[in-house]
């Protein structure tokens, strides 16, 4: 299972240097699904998590969980007709959902994909692509790409943020995601901050999703546009140097410091993951989002030491980080990681 690595013909010191191990990428291929508002991603990665190939399939809103499991075949089947791998080296199949999930691999109450209220993500996928499958929670995929291999690597305790069109989240604990008795852990976007404020899609009123995510920006972008603009498009512009989208993320950014302050009541955690699509913005969401923190967290930097104040990074993998993670299941899973 674990290889060494060559060593770097660019080394010069004394003696031989040390040795630099990783998981043998012949050891199989694991698959990564996202199940997103509007459509199907698709990831196939070896062992080592080398992306292999990826692909957006768009099924529309509301897809229905038939749809999703006969285009995830289809995909499958052509992605490693592509790459020339072999099926019989599969090691699983990973599946983040856009909801809460148990356990047992059965969605909870979902807004972003409603079909899958209830359903079971392994009896949907598993007769169709005849493999294992494991299914979490998209932000709890995301903290597991970023823990495995990216801006938490060593981290044993860490909380992952996603600022995005909505807001998710994952807490990661001892090394250990934690899922809570019903898949609710983490749920940072449905914290009630305002209980007479707007409805929120997920019934309730007044949700930190309302406020603190890029939805309220991207509407008012839209409106000065007088068309449609994606959040890619204005975290372009923001880093480009445009001052109304500048000042939209910085918004953004002091909204969602606010809601980060409730959650480090909670949990003081000693590091912030920041991920999702604003994160792309670097500091010009991170440096208005601590400031932000800084001023809603009863503790502040200057009442403790260095050690003990908490640290914010940007997330490795904002562009997939909820398929690697996927693929990062499936690895745990197997007993690979």
């Amino acid at each position: 299972m674990v290889v060494e690595l060559p060593l770097a013909a660019s080394h010069r010191g004394v003696g031989r240097p040390a040795s630099t191990f990783t998981l043998n990428p012949q050891a199989g291929t694991c698959i990564g699904i996202h199940l997103s508002s509007d459509a199907l991603h698709v990831l196939i990665a070896d062992a080592a998590h080398s992306v292999l190939d990826q692909k957006r399939i768009p099924l529309g809103l509301d897809y229905s969980p038939a749809l999703a499991a006969r285009s995830a075949r289809d995909e499958v089947v052509a992605a490693y007709r592509r790459s020339g791998l072999p099926r019989r080296g599969i090691l699983g199949v990973g599946v983040s959902v856009s909801g809460p999930i148990v356990a047992d691999g059965r969605v909870q109450r979902s807004s972003v994909i409603p079909k899958w209220a209830g359903r079971n993500i392994r009896e949907v996928f598993e007769p169709v692509l005849e493999q294992p499958i494991f299914a979490d929670n998209e932000s709890n995929c995301a903290a597991i790409a970023e823990m495995t291999w990216g801006a938490a690597v060593g981290e044993e305790n860490f909380v992952l943020f996603k600022a995005d069109v909505g807001i998710g989240g994952a807490v990661v604990a001892h090394g250990r995601v934690l899922t809570g008795v019903a898949g609710g852990a983490g749920e940072f976007g449905h914290i009630p901050i305002d209980p007479d404020g707007g409805l929120c899609r997920c019934g309730n009123r007044g949700c930190l999703e309302l406020t603190a995510s890029f939805r309220p920006a991207l509407e008012v972008a839209s409106r000065r546009q007088k068309r449609p603009v994606q959040i890619e498009e204005l975290v372009a512009l923001a880093n480009s140097g445009d001052a109304d989208a500048m000042r939209l993320v910085a918004e953004t950014a002091e909204r969602a410091g606010r809601g980060l302050g409730v959650i480090g009541a909670v949990l003081n955690p000693g590091l912030f993951v920041i991920a999702g699509g604003g994160a792309c913005a670097g500091a010009l969401l991170l440096k208005p989002l601590i400031g932000s923190y800084e001023r809603h967290f009863f503790i502040k930097r200057n009442d403790v030491p260095a050690a003990l104040a908490t640290r914010f990074v940007i997330g490795k993998f904002l562009a997939n980080d909820s398929l690697m993670g996927a693929v990062g299941l499936v690895l745990r899973h197997r007993g690979r990681l």
